[in-house]
């Protein structure tokens, strides 16, 4: 048992790709900043697009989701909903729905792509030309 206590489990283990891990690691986290800023930042456009002042909640966890739901005009509340395991999606979907209907994508084709490929979707409703218009979508924040 002592023998086992002894043993040096780091042996094989050189600086270099200890070096080589801390590497990787600080490289997929500045990815990871950089992705979240650029989605942000995409969302940023969606909020003012919108008319939103707040627009700077984008960066804000879950304060931009209860955002998202004042654009999509849906209660506050909802965002309970988004805690609970697969009624996440159905709520999510809505969303999508009623926000690709805001921007004038009426095509249940732009909400399929819209949920299934977010990454892509957020930043052409952001950066692109389309403009957000709230009378498209109907009020059920009551």
């Amino acid at each position: 048992m002592l023998t086992i206590l002894q043993t040096d489990s780091y042996e094989n283990v050189s600086a270099v790709s200890g070096a080589a891990a801390a590497g990787l690691g600080m490289g997929s986290m500045f990815m990871s900043l950089l992705i979240y800023l650029f989605y942000g930042y995409c969302t940023y456009k969606i909020f003012k697009k919108a008319g939103r002042e707040d627009a700077w909640a984008a960066f804000i966890p879950i304060y931009n989701t209860i955002v998202m739901l004042a654009i999509v005009k849906k209660p506050i509340w909802w965002i309970i909903l988004f805690f609970i395991p697969v009624v996440n999606l159905f709520i999510t979907w809505i969303v999508c729905n009623r926000l690709s209907k805001g921007f004038g994508k009426e095509t249940p084709l732009y909400t399929i792509l819209l949920f299934f490929l977010g990454f892509i979707f957020i930043p052409v409703l952001g950066l692109g030309s389309d403009s957000y218009d709230s009378a498209r979508i109907p009020d059920d924040t009551v």
